[in-house]
């Protein structure tokens, strides 16, 4: 049986460790060509020596501060030069902050990571997935996003942040980003789709519990290992089972119930052109 993905293009960020390092390893396996986008370039070089299999070109490393857009900018313009068509786009960087920090675009970070460094990278690299087309568009959202809803005139969380509330808006605007999303891109054959990997045991979860790290006790008490939440990922970006299929959020490698408002598709148009203006899109 040979492997579903070879030839296949698949960039994924926050590859360097948790979720998306399992997911880039899930990929490497299939045969995949993975770029790996990662904050810091040692961190990447060494994930890529890991993940190197005997004669096969080793994992690319594409370096990005995804809490700079013009990193992310740069990353993009890089991608395009060196790849004519892409075929896995996986939005998988996150994190938590329990206090208000901005960014050097000065943006409230957890809106600008875990949201808007999503919209710009995607939009950026559309073309190229549109050039490889059958592709797929995965983002990582979260079960956070239920009971939350955007505030579109405190989209920055200027008035009484709070770390949680902040967090769960931006899980709820990746998947309303993801409807609308895949109601832009119908008729090209690029799909997208959004999923809640579990609870999993990464900095991401050791940071929202307050705890100093991820490590083995966290994992076994707390959350299962990185290996269980990219298999939501890795199905969403290989399995023939969701060719053709767009605008759904799944669980456990299922389409599940997203909240209500996930679904306010007048809440997603304004966030898209909100986005837009944030990232400069709109000029």
């Amino acid at each position: 049986m040979t492997n579903p993905m070879i030839g296949r293009v698949c960039l994924v960020t926050g590859a360097n460790r948790g979720i998306g390092r399992a997911s880039a390893e899930a990929l490497v396996e299939l045969g995949a060509k993975v770029l790996l986008v990662c904050r810091r370039r040692p961190d990447g070089d060494e994930v890529s020596r890991a993940l190197a299999r005997p004669g096969a070109e080793p994992p690319e490393v594409v370096t990005a501060d995804l809490s700079s857009q013009a990193s992310i900018r740069e990353a993009a313009a890089q991608i395009q030069e060196r790849h004519p068509e892409l075929h896995v786009l996986i939005n998988n960087a996150g994190i938590f902050t329990h206090g208000r920090e901005l960014t050097v675009d000065g943006l409230e970070r957890q809106f600008a990571v875990n949201h808007l460094a999503y919209f710009l990278l995607t939009n950026l690299l559309l073309d190229r997935l549109k050039a490889g087309a059958p592709s797929r568009i995965i983002s990582v959202s979260s079960a956070a996003h239920g009971g939350a809803a955007l505030d579109f005139d405190d989209l920055q969380g200027e008035r009484g942040y709070d770390g949680n509330r902040a967090y769960s808006r931006s899980k709820l605007a990746n998947i309303l980003f993801t409807y609308e999303l895949a109601r832009r891109l119908q008729g090209t054959r690029v799909t997208a789709n959004c999923l809640h990997p579990g609870v999993i045991a990464t900095k991401l979860l050791a940071d929202y519990m307050g705890v100093p790290a991820a490590g083995g006790a966290l994992a076994s008490t707390f959350g299962a290992k990185p290996e269980k939440g990219a298999e939501t990922i890795v199905y969403l970006a290989s399995s023939p089972d969701v060719e053709g299929v767009s605008g759904k959020y799944y669980v456990n490698q299922r389409p599940a119930a997203s909240s209500r408002e996930s679904h306010d598709e007048a809440a997603a148009r304004r966030l898209w052109e909100a986005s837009e203006h944030l990232t400069g899109l709109s000029r």
